[in-house]
């Protein structure tokens, strides 16, 4: 995006310094040195170049919250809280001076090249060859810049569409997610199966609540519990994530039960200890087909001690994040310990909940309003640390994803527009310089017709020698993002017809009005101006 910036800076000042061509000349003519006046438009340059950093300098300060405001719209808090980067701005303002510096004195060393009778004797149209190939090769840079930077945006804005297709094997309609924390509210190990009785019943006393799921951590929440596991009778070794939860949780959650049976009232501490795995368990941990209801794990040992039992196997269920693939989870009952722990009950702190799922028979606009109500009902010191809807649960886990799409976008936009700029340009500088040719021609029988073409071939040629380098181009920088995107390979066919369909769209634009101003040419005034 700064380079594209760049150069359309670049062409605007080699247009200026082009049309003091002649004055060059004529101080040259005058016995002015070369040097001298490279040195004026270097000092010109520089003092463009500054201030023209300086606005930039302010304008990103504006422009940050701007595009946060664009990538979380409607956020109360953002998620992030941008600092002006020294490093980054100094390169910016060092580029934006290189810039100035480096086209404004241009046109100077081309003139330098020409005899001073000779660009006096033809006016502006002696020299301005170099300047004119310099221009349409800067044209070609953006064009093949804008490609990249649209063909970017398509792809994260596909990641984006497809991360946010995913089934999540979940439902989370009229579900809402009350966190809090009971070991800062005070209460023991040995009191916790208490405390979630009477938050089950105080829940379910409020009319229409259906269900009221306890849970360490939820679906798509930013948590995650893991243990390494080994099943009884087998040597292999693996990890799986863990959640606690309460009978209810399941149906809270939106997931279903498939095998055998979820987690149910008669789970209690004093019973025998089981487990519900989910899908990607069963696969990964018993890859031969054999049926996991009975089997027993525990802890990795030399002879797994099978603390658990298989009772069941629920849905593969999205937690932490959609990109987290073959994601191997099992849950046990909330306060069951595994028997071989040596741990004191009064020390084990894995037992304490962190999140209330609460499943409603419609939407309910005040249930944050009765979650805190209750939960100070049952003790005052225990407080909602943070109240969401599922929805906006889910929605935050997309939230980097969604920034970076948006960005692209906005810069992919931006990168479309300046190019389109630098086109018109350029083309509408060239129709100036050739108006007199353009005179003659119509003079001596060309039709307007014939002119709009001629016109509008030169600036599709460029943007087509834009797309020669920028489709290769893109085709590699899409290698190079491929591990930020979502279920995406390389470049498909979809992102970069739309992105060259754009690209050739914004050409024609820009092309055409310069092409209909030159059919417009007056043949008779351009003769008498001759």
């Amino acid at each position: 995006m700064l380079l594209i910036a760049c150069a359309n800076i670049a062409n605007l000042l080699l247009v200026r310094g082009m049309r003091r061509k002649v004055e060059m000349s004529v101080r040259t003519a005058l016995g002015a040195a070369r040097g001298r006046i490279i040195r004026q438009l270097l000092t010109e340059s520089v003092v463009l170049s500054v201030l023209g950093g300086i606005a930039g300098l302010a304008v990103a300060y504006v422009g940050t919250q701007m595009l946060l405001a664009l990538a979380f719209p409607g956020a109360k808090n953002l998620p992030i809280q941008a600092s002006p980067s020294f490093a980054v701005l100094a390169f910016a303002f060092g580029l934006s001076l290189v810039t100035g510096v480096l086209f404004g004195v241009a046109p100077a060393l081309i003139a330098a090249r020409t005899d001073p009778a000779d660009s006096l004797r033809s006016g502006v149209r002696g020299t301005t060859m170099g300047a004119s190939l310099l221009q349409k090769g800067l044209v070609v840079l953006q064009a093949a810049l804008s490609l990249v930077l649209l063909v970017g945006a398509g792809l994260f804005s596909q990641s984006l569409s497809k991360l946010e297709g995913t089934d999540l094997k979940l439902n989370s309609k009229n579900r809402y997610i009350i966190h809090f924390n009971p070991q800062a509210a005070g209460y023991t190990t040995p009191q916790l199966e208490p405390l979630y009785r009477s938050i089950e019943q105080r829940f379910h006393a409020i009319p229409g609540v259906r269900n009221v799921g306890i849970s360490n951590y939820t679906p798509m929440e930013d948590n995650n519990w893991s243990n390494g596991i080994q099943i009884q009778g087998e040597e292999r070794t693996d990890s799986s994530s863990l959640v606690r939860v309460t009978p209810e949780y399941f149906d809270s959650v939106g997931t279903r039960v498939l095998n055998g049976r979820g987690i149910t009232v008669q789970d209690v501490p004093t019973a025998p200890t089981v487990v519900v795995v989910n899908e990607a368990f069963v696969k990964g941990m018993f890859p031969k087909g054999d049926n996991p209801i009975g089997r027993r794990f525990g802890a990795p040992g030399p002879q797994s001690n099978g603390d658990f039992q298989i009772v069941g196997v629920v849905q593969d269920t999205v937690y932490t994040t959609v990109k987290w693939k073959n994601h191997k989870m099992y849950f046990i009952p909330m306060l069951q310990r595994p028997p071989s722990s040596r741990e004191p009950v009064e020390e084990d702190t894995s037992s304490y909940a962190g999140a209330i799922v609460v499943e409603t028979a419609a939407p309910m606009n005040n249930m944050e309003e009765l979650a805190r109500k209750t939960l100070s009902e049952i003790n005052p010191n225990m407080a909602v640390t943070k109240f969401q809807t599922f929805d906006e649960q889910i929605a935050d886990r997309f939230n980097d994803d969604r920034m970076v799409a948006r960005l692209t976008q906005l810069f992919g936009g931006l990168a479309l527009i300046l190019a389109t700029i630098g086109l018109y340009g350029v083309t509408a500088y060239t129709v100036a310089r050739r108006s007199s040719e353009i005179g003659i021609r119509m003079a001596l029988g060309a039709q307007p017709g014939g002119v709009i073409a001629m016109v509008m071939r030169g600036a599709l040629s460029q943007t087509i020698m834009g797309l020669a380098i920028g489709i290769p181009a893109a085709f590699l920088c899409a290698r190079w993002v491929e591990s930020q995107l979502f279920d995406i390979k390389g470049v498909n066919i979809g992102v970069m017809s739309t992105a060259v369909a754009a690209l050739a769209v914004a050409s024609l634009l820009a092309g055409m009005i310069p092409a209909r101003k030159a059919a417009a040419t007056d043949p008779a005034q351009t003769l008498r101006t001759e």
